[in-house]
């Protein structure tokens, strides 16, 4: 999923990076995939087996409970197409899709896996639009298993053990500024959660964070500006409806 970029062109002007649960989607896929249980719903001996900071290797242990109660690939499939998206969301996808092809290049960075984002992408007929999607690996096994790995290990104490959203981007933009000999003129991270303020953290005064309003990205941003003046320095857009991030993209592309 996160392979070699070197055959994105280098002519793109921005680089625009998206999380996925309670941002592209109005839902958390992890909560979703429950509503494929028998009874649409968990066993208690199961919830209480999670331990904070692990929520990773719970997840694998709902999966598989899952796939013992006879939940089927397409099972889940199905569950994550209904998901919705976001007010607005998919209005910014194709303005996006129809910019010139040397404007936006499109990310999308998430703590869910793969299985669960490829299911909802293709069915929203979005997949096209993402030149890389960095998240948990997940496949079928022989046994129907849905089996999730962590999608790397790192020292950020802020995040939970199995990603880093802030590694990512950093080693991400690192990369593709050697491959293409020069900086995007600007960076956008579009999202809702804690994890999501992490990366955020990494962006420059040039740079444009939208996190969802009233979400904890936003509420995170807020208090940091309150606390360490100057220390949070991407421009902050907070929004409700991705139309408004669309709104000020318009302009920043004008400039």
């Amino acid at each position: 999923m996160a392979s070699h970029s070197a055959h994105i062109s280098s002519d793109k002007r921005f680089l625009i990076f998206f999380d996925f649960d309670e941002t592209i989607v109005d839902e958390t896929s992890d909560d979703m995939v429950v509503q494929a249980a028998p009874g649409q719903h968990l066993p208690g001996w199961l919830k209480d087996t999670y331990v904070p900071g692990r929520y990773n290797e719970y997840m694998q242990r709902v999966l598989a409970y899952l796939a013992e109660q006879g939940v089927t690939e397409s099972d889940i499939r199905s569950t994550m197409e209904k998901m919705p998206s976001t007010p607005g969301m998919l209005t910014l996808f194709q303005f996006l899709r129809n910019r010139p092809p040397q404007d936006f290049e499109v990310i999308l960075v998430s703590d869910a896996n793969t299985f669960f984002i490829e299911s909802w992408l293709r069915r929203a007929g979005a997949r096209q639009l993402f030149h890389r999607v960095f998240s948990n690996p997940a496949t079928f096994n022989k046994d129907g298993r849905l089996v999730m790995k962590p999608f790397h290990s790192h020292d950020c104490p802020r995040c939970p053990d199995n990603m880093c959203k802030q590694v990512i981007v950093r080693d991400y933009v690192a990369r593709r500024t050697q491959e293409r000999g020069r900086p995007y003129q600007r960076i956008f991270y579009v999202g809702d959660g804690a994890n999501d303020f992490c990366p955020a953290a990494a962006l420059g005064p040039r740079d444009v964070a939208f996190p969802r309003r009233d979400f904890p990205m936003h509420r995170l941003i807020t208090e940091t500006h309150e606390a360490m003046p100057g220390e949070f320095k991407a421009v902050t857009v907070p929004w409700a409806s991705a139309e408004e991030v669309l709104q000020r993209l318009r302009k920043l592309v004008a400039e």
